[in-house]
């Protein structure tokens, strides 16, 4: 029985509304686009007793964990997740980590091993060195680098278990020099009930495991309960409520960044396997939801991915769900030429971006703004989100325009250091003196004077 068409948006270049159809599907999947399912407001009205945005429910479980810590951490746990969990059984025990370890299959604890150490060298030959100036008179300016002493990460845990995220977070944290990692998981049995997370974290060395979720979990990593301790940045993906939660800590501690759903663009000409795009796209809308856009000159290339698409999604486990976000949020785009695709790509400014053509090096030259970028017909989305070396935590939502994939300089901050000796302080003090004179403010001014006279 041949496979029912898909019902995915096409788009011409050329037709009027083309950019603002593509820019309307980039609006739906950012946190702004209120995208919660029907199941998701029952469950909203069911804990809170009346109709609320996200965004009001965060706004609200945040209030109540720093009002009231712990107490509110736990109820918003058993109301929401259905989690029986007590101040005694909030953390995963350290001979539950030990146990996962130990009966944790071979073969995955090789793989763990063998990413950690791509992801170590990439992410250590990112950190920046420190600066140091020599001025006259032996004086001296210094930029120094430390990292952050404790860092919150959020491990999603509702539709799939991903040991990748502990690895694509807490490892880069580990390059920068970061002691103390707080990792919190849904308590599900893909959270912080899975043996393959647990087991990875074991493996690279982090001892905090916390079976915490959602908006409660991300506050209690911000003002700190009884038995966790507050962090100083937040990293990590998660639903719409945890990248709103993020938001509305942010101040209280720093955070990576408010993410939306996963998102790819796929540049591709006629060189470039059907079969290979449409899997592609595929692997981005099992995300579920997820953008999955594809851009290209070739009518005959986007007629067959097409056709690729209701064939492939036909035959996979996740495949109802694909199609389900494919149908959604995503679209097939035919441009005019290789300068549309860059400019268009440029504009939408991907999560991911994926350049599957003959001759890329041109294309790539031109590409601005993305989260990351894929280069050639042999490098899918998907080594990149589990084996390359950077992380898979990228700016979504059009967020690359400004934001920056994590690596390991995020969970660095830096100070200066000024040194003067009296000689050094008397060559600038005319400087200063001025500028303090039209400033009006007398007393630096004096602070500079009172030295040299």
């Amino acid at each position: 029985m041949p496979e029912s068409p898909l019902k995915i948006q096409r788009i011409d270049s050329r037709s009027a509304d083309a950019r603002a159809a593509l820019l309307r599907l980039r609006e739906a999947l950012s946190p702004r686009g209120n995208i919660v399912s029907e199941a998701g407001r029952q469950r909203t009205r069911e804990v809170f007793g009346e109709e609320l945005t996200p965004q009001q429910v965060v706004e609200r479980i945040c209030r109540d964990v720093r009002d009231q810590g712990l107490a509110a951490v736990l109820d918003y746990s058993q109301r929401i997740d259905k989690a029986e969990l007590t101040p005694g059984t909030i953390r995963v025990e350290q001979d539950k980590l030990a146990w996962a370890h130990a009966k944790a299959d071979p073969k995955l604890l090789t793989a763990i091993r063998r990413i950690r150490e791509h992801i170590l060298e990439f992410q250590t030959a990112l950190v920046p060195s420190d600066v140091r100036i020599e001025r006259p008179h032996g004086s001296y300016l210094e930029q120094r680098f430390r990292p952050l002493a404790r860092v919150g990460i959020c491990v999603p845990g509702g539709a799939a278990a991903y040991p990748s995220t502990v690895l694509m977070t807490a490892v880069p944290a580990q390059a920068a020099g970061v002691k103390e990692l707080a990792i919190i998981a849904p308590p599900t049995p893909f959270g912080a009930y899975n043996d393959d997370l647990l087991a990875t974290c074991h493996e690279i060395g982090v001892s905090e495991v916390y079976r915490l979720g959602g908006a409660q979990g991300i506050a209690a990593l911000a003002y700190g309960v009884e038995g966790l301790a507050r962090v100083d940045k937040i990293v990590g993906p998660g639903n719409m409520f945890v990248a709103l939660a993020k938001k509305t800590v942010y101040g209280e501690v720093d955070i990576d960044s408010i993410a939306g759903p996963s998102e790819v663009v796929v540049i591709a000409d006629d060189t470039t396997r059907p079969d290979f795009t449409a899997a592609d796209l595929i692997a981005q809308a099992e995300h579920a939801p997820g953008a999955s856009i594809l851009i290209t000159w070739s009518a005959k290339l986007l007629e067959a991915t097409a056709a690729e698409l209701a064939k492939q999604t036909a035959h996979l486990s996740r495949g109802d769900l694909a199609r389900q976000s494919l149908e959604q949020f995503g679209a097939l785009v035919l441009v005019r030429d290789q300068a549309e695709a860059i400019a268009l790509a440029n504009e939408i400014a991907s999560e991911h971006l994926h350049i599957a053509v003959d001759q890329p090096a041109a294309i790539l030259a031109g590409i601005r703004d993305a989260g990351a970028v894929f280069v050639g017909n042999y490098t899918p989305v998907a080594v990149g989100d589990y084996a390359a070396g950077p992380s898979h935590v990228l700016p979504t939502g059009g967020t690359a325009r400004f934001a920056s994939g994590l690596s390991a300089r995020d969970f660095l901050r830096s100070h200066s250091v000024i040194h003067c000796t009296r000689e050094g302080l008397a060559a600038l003090a005319d400087d200063v003196r001025t500028l303090a004179d039209k400033e009006g403010l007398t007393a630096h001014r004096a602070s500079v004077d009172v030295r040299l006279t």
